[in-house]
């Protein structure tokens, strides 16, 4: 089994069109592990309730107001 460094060398003696040749090569395989790897699929409603303590007390209204007028400085 090779190191990266060793891998590297054996690359840079290559001519520049077998290293672009390697370049896609490498390039379809790490696509096909991406894609090969299921992603975890997620909700927005996962979201849902998320930092409501925050806002207890607290009137819509007054609340939107106080932030238009920090926009404004």
């Amino acid at each position: 089994m090779f190191n990266y460094q060793e891998v590297l060398q054996q690359a840079q003696s290559l001519t520049p069109e077998e290293q672009i040749r390697l370049i896609k090569d490498l390039s379809s395989l790490i696509r096909q592990r991406v894609t090969m790897t299921p992603k975890p699929k997620r909700s927005i409603l996962e979201l849902r309730g998320l930092g409501k303590e925050i806002l207890n007390d607290i009137d819509a209204q007054e609340y939107v107001n106080q932030e238009r007028d920090s926009w404004n400085g």
